[in-house]
């Protein structure tokens, strides 16, 4: 995740807080008549400290923090508030031919279908749904409650029921977007290989491969996997506004306790 600004348009107020602080500071010099007669030099030597300047400089600070903590400094999306309604997971499970393969026993789509249902059994109780994709995307499930029918309906998948062979990836993360459009959540692509996509939400892969996948966790024959890709989910758990956009975490409210001390340092000022 990027940093960036909620509110970026509150960033215009910056050279319009230096202009104010600029014209406060003018008007509540109390050596402005003196400095209109007297020699500069002159003036400096009589007076003592610079605690009037360091004063000013403070509350332009603080007054320029304010402007950025409004802005929303934000980098990470904002955690569901919902304890009992995490972020829905989405399956994309790819049934083409190469699936068949039985480098894996019995084979490289069974061993798939048996992480379904370890996926599934971890995940219980949660929104979870299903897709299955080859050269075309179908959705099987919306993400369901009901872990155990996601677990079943992946038994049934196969290359023998898919219109078309291929490997459209991108097509079924696409599918799946639409689908989390109005809830958020993140997708878990469980194939052999994995062709270029793109996609707005969370991709996570386990790669059902003898050979080294970057990016994607490496199938296990105990539930190490389903157990890393559990957490990586959970740490996408996202709250998502009506039209389907990612809210995101303010932080600005971490520079309040540096503006709190400026202000006091302002209170001090008035006490001497």
């Amino acid at each position: 995740m990027t940093f960036h600004f909620i509110r970026p348009i509150i960033l215009l107020g910056i050279p319009l807080v230096v202009l104010v602080w600029f014209l406060w500071k003018r008007a509540a010099d109390p050596l402005r008549g003196w400095r209109e007669v007297m020699d500069p030099d002159l003036l400096s030597a009589v007076v003592m400290g610079n605690s009037k300047s360091v004063f000013g400089m403070a509350r332009l600070a603080a007054w320029l923090l304010a402007v950025i903590a409004v802005a929303g400094p934000t980098w990470q999306p904002e955690p569901s508030p919902f304890s009992d309604d995490p972020s829905p997971v989405m399956i994309l499970l790819k049934a083409d031919e190469s699936m068949n393969h039985e480098d894996f026993s019995p084979s490289r789509l069974e061993r798939a279908r048996l992480k379904v249902v370890d996926f599934s059994t971890i995940r219980k109780g949660r929104p979870t749904g299903l897709i299955a994709y080859a050269g075309t995307a179908h959705l099987v499930l919306p993400p369901t409650r009901d872990t155990e029918v996601v677990a079943t309906m992946a038994g049934h998948i196969s290359p023998e029921i898919m219109p078309e062979p291929g490997d459209d990836l991108n097509a079924a993360i696409k599918l799946a977007e639409k689908t989390l459009k109005e809830t958020g959540g993140s997708i878990v692509v469980i194939a052999d290989t994995f062709p270029a996509y793109d996609s707005e939400l969370p991709v996570y892969t386990l790669a059902v491969s003898r050979t080294k996948v970057k990016g994607a966790v490496m199938i296990s024959p105990d539930t190490a996997d389903i157990e890393t890709l559990d957490r990586k989910t959970k740490g996408t758990m996202i709250a998502a506004t009506a039209e389907g956009k990612t809210r995101w975490a303010e932080a600005g409210w971490w520079i309040v306790p540096v503006i709190a001390l400026l202000a006091l340092f302002q209170f001090r000022r008035s006490s001497e």
